[in-house]
C-alpha cells in the first residue's frame, strides 16, 4: 500500500518548516505570497491529499492593492519604512497583497494632493505621509468619496474623512526629549533650540508643544528659542544649527523633532569653539547611529517600523473588508529610545 504524503513530506518538498506549512494550510499569518505558492505547487507535485484545498484557498484569496505615499526617495528612513510596508503587505495569507509604494520629494501641498488623486485610482486603500493643508485634505476627501479608505502615517491630517492615523506618540516623544536635555545639560541655565520640518506636520507641532510644556512645568531656568523650519532637509538643518550655535553662545541643547538629522550631525561635528550642546533627534539611521557612538548626539527617538507596518496593513485590510473601524482608527506607538550604551 502506497503511503500518503504527510505534512512533513510536504514541508521537505517545498523547502519550508512544518510550522510554515501549517500556517499555509490554516491561513495563519505571517507567510509570504511566494512561500504559500511554493507550498501549493509542492503539494500538487507529491500528491498531498489536501492539495486541492490549498489550491482553492490560494486562488480564492482576494487581491488587495494597498498604496503607500511616502516622502524623500533618497532618505534612509523612508527606504526602511517602504521595505517594511512592502514586506508586510506581501506576507499576508488571508488575501493576496499587492503593495504600490511611491515617493514624493516635493512636499508642496499641491504636489502631494495630485499624487494622492493619482495613486488612489489604482489601489483599494491608501496610506500617506503628508503635511496638513486644505489641498491635501480635499484630495483625501475625494478618494474616500470614491470608496478608497485613506490612512495617515507618521503625521496626522485634520481631514474628517481619513480612516485613521498611525504613528509615534509625539506628545510623549516631545516630553522625553525635554526630560533628557534638561537632565543632561552641562549647566542648569541657557538656551535650547528646536528644529522642525514644517509647522504643518501635526506630529512635529505636537512634539514641540509637548517639549515646551515639560520645560514650563519642570525647567523654567532654560529659555526655549523659537523653532526654526528646515523642511526636513539636511542642508538647511546644517545652516540652521550652525547659525543657532553662533548666535547663542549659551546654547545648551537642541531638539530636532522632524527630519534633517544628517545636517544636525554635521553641524555639531563642526562646532569646536565651544562645548557641544546636548542633542536629541529622530530615527536611528546610519548618520545618527555613528553620532551616538561618537557622543555628538545624546539620544535618538525612533519609530518602531515593524510594528507600524504591521498595524497599518491590518487596519487597511479591515477597511477593505467593510469592517467598521468604530470611528477613526488611531494607533500611537511608543518611540524607541536609543543612547550610546544600548545600540
Amino acid at each position: 500500500m502506497v503511503k500518503r504524503p504527510t505534512i512533513a513530506d510536504l514541508a521537505s518538498a517545498s523547502g519550508v518548516s512544518v510550522a510554515t506549512v501549517d500556517r499555509v494550510l490554516n491561513r495563519r499569518m505571517p507567510v509570504s505570497a511566494d512561500t504559500a505558492r511554493r507550498v501549493v505547487l509542492a503539494a500538487e507535485s507529491i500528491g498531498y491529499h489536501a492539495a486541492g484545498l490549498l489550491r482553492r484557498r490560494h486562488d480564492e484569496a482576494p487581491l488587495r492593492r494597498f498604496g503607500f505615499l511616502l516622502q524623500k526617495r533618497g532618505d534612509e528612513f523612508y527606504q526602511r519604512l517602504a521595505a517594511q510596508l512592502g514586506a508586510e503587505t506581501a506576507a499576508q495569507t488571508n488575501f493576496r497583497g499587492k503593495p504600490t509604494i511611491e515617493f514624493v520629494d516635493d512636499i508642496a501641498p499641491s504636489i502631494v494632493a495630485g499624487r494622492i488623486r493619482q495613486i488612489s485610482q489604482r489601489v483599494d486603500a491608501l496610506a500617506v505621509v503628508a503635511v496638513d493643508h486644505p489641498l491635501v485634505n480635499e484630495a483625501v476627501g475625494e478618494a474616500v468619496a470614491r470608496g478608497k479608505p485613506v490612512f495617515t502615517l507618521l503625521s496626522d491630517l485634520t481631514s474628517p474623512a481619513r480612516a485613521g492615523y498611525l504613528g509615534v506618540d509625539t506628545r510623549k516623544a516631545g516630553r522625553t526629549a525635554a526630560w533628557a536635555i534638561s537632565r543632561l545639560a552641562p549647566r542648569k541655565h541657557g538656551k535650547i533650540g528646536i528644529l522642525l520640518g514644517s509647522h504643518r506636520y501635526l506630529s512635529q507641532q505636537l512634539a514641540e508643544i509637548s517639549f515646551r510644556s515639560y520645560m514650563r512645568e519642570n525647567s523654567q531656568e532654560f529659555q526655549v528659542l523659537e523653532p526654526l523650519v528646515n523642511l526636513d532637509d539636511g542642508r538647511i538643518a546644517y545652516e540652521a544649527v550652525a547659525d543657532m550655535a553662533a548666535s547663542n553662545p549659551d546654547l545648551v541643547g537642541i531638539y530636532v523633532c522632524g527630519g534633517g538629522m544628517e545636517g544636525l550631525v554635521r553641524a555639531l561635528r563642526d562646532e569646536t569653539s565651544r562645548g557641544r550642546p546636548i542633542a536629541v533627534c529622530n530615527e536611528l539611521i546610519a548618520a545618527t547611529r555613528a553620532a551616538l557612538i561618537e557622543g555628538v548626539v545624546d539620544m535618538v527617538l525612533g519609530t518602531p517600523l515593524a510594528a507600524l507596518a504591521a498595524r497599518a496593513v491590518a487596519v487597511m485590510a479591515r477597511a477593505c473588508e467593510g469592517v467598521s473601524l468604530e470611528g477613526m482608527e488611531q494607533t500611537l506607538l511608543p518611540a524607541e529610545i536609543y543612547i550610546r550604551e544600548n545600540i
